[in-house]
């Protein structure tokens, strides 16, 4: 069997909003390192963090002041103090992070970096949402441009997609035809409607590409936003290829969530299901080129 310790970290915000990026930034750095030895202590060789982790979740505002907390991808300092983390521990490491791209031009990205420190590339969100009450991304966020990247970790085939993302099969068929064995998705998103969606899309998404998915929210409030956003209500969890739920943290509370996983089970079940097999991708052209629906198309 080919078993994969993984780890999960949600928390709260550990700074108020009013402070500066460089003051967020290291209250949650800070708040981070001692669960990213407790993972080390646990044995965790996979660890991922929640969207843009080292900050506050600042997309319910408009307010250009956080433009000034995105980095640089591979050289900015955030990266690279994980990549000697990671080095560190033995320990795959998926920082979330807001990233500079050139001025002007910022991505909600995920950085992999793998067992030995190595920077193996990142991920950018693909789905940018613009919607009330409070998630106004497009102000801050490019759509990413890096597709679907798939990464040969030193213990798994992992796959990227982020929050927004997971609202969107095709993403999750993508990673896996791509050959991802485990998928993660960092995210910041407040209880409602989506708080149901939360156990139900990710592990439907988990059954139908026969994957591992490691789910990461965030857990409070954060003001003033907290007043038409809500409350984050964490709930991570990592699910299996079944779509079975094995795993999951508190509702409320900082947590690391560490879960063995089994790699084996990622072919047990798609040879039961063989949907992978089964797509009709001949079929699908239209949902490529501009499709629209008419009653003379459906007989």
């Amino acid at each position: 069997m080919t078993k994969v310790k993984c780890g999960l970290i949600q928390m709260s915000l550990k700074a108020d909003t009013s402070e500066s990026v460089e003051v967020i930034r290291q209250a949650m750095l800070d708040a981070h390192l001692p669960l990213i030895e407790s993972a080390a202590n646990q044995g965790v060789q996979v660890l991922c963090f929640q969207e843009v982790f080292t900050q506050a979740y600042f997309c319910p505002s408009q307010d250009n002041k956080w433009y000034q907390s995105a980095e640089k991808i591979p050289d900015g300092p955030t990266v690279k103090l994980m990549q000697g983390l990671a080095k560190k521990h033995a320990m795959v490491l998926v920082v979330p992070i807001y990233e500079e791209d050139v001025t002007g031009v910022y991505y909600n990205t995920a950085a992999v970096i793998d067992a030995d420190g190595s920077y193996l590339g990142k991920y950018r969100k693909n789905h940018i949402p613009d919607v009330a009450p409070g998630f106004w991304e497009k102000h801050y966020f490019k759509p990413g441009n890096h597709g679907y990247p798939v990464f040969d970790t030193a213990y798994c085939k992992l796959g990227v997609y982020i929050c927004y993302d997971r609202h969107f099969p095709e993403g999750w068929r993508a990673l896996a035809l791509n050959g991802a064995e485990y998928i993660v998705n960092p995210s910041a998103t407040v209880a409602g409607l989506s708080e149901y969606l939360w156990e139900l899309e990710q592990p439907a998404s988990a059954a139908a590409n026969g994957v591992f998915i490691g789910a990461i929210n965030r857990v409070g409030k954060e003001a003033p936003w907290d007043e038409k956003m809500g409350e984050f209500y964490g709930s991570s969890y990592i699910v299996n290829p079944n779509g079975k739920i094995e795993a999951q943290a508190s509702r409320d509370k900082d947590e690391l969530l560490v879960h063995e996983i089994d790699l084996d089970m990622v072919k047990q079940v798609r040879n039961g299901w063989q949907f992978l097999r089964d797509r009709r991708p001949e079929t699908y052209a239209d949902l490529t080129e501009g499709y629209q629906w008419s009653p003379k198309k459906s007989l």
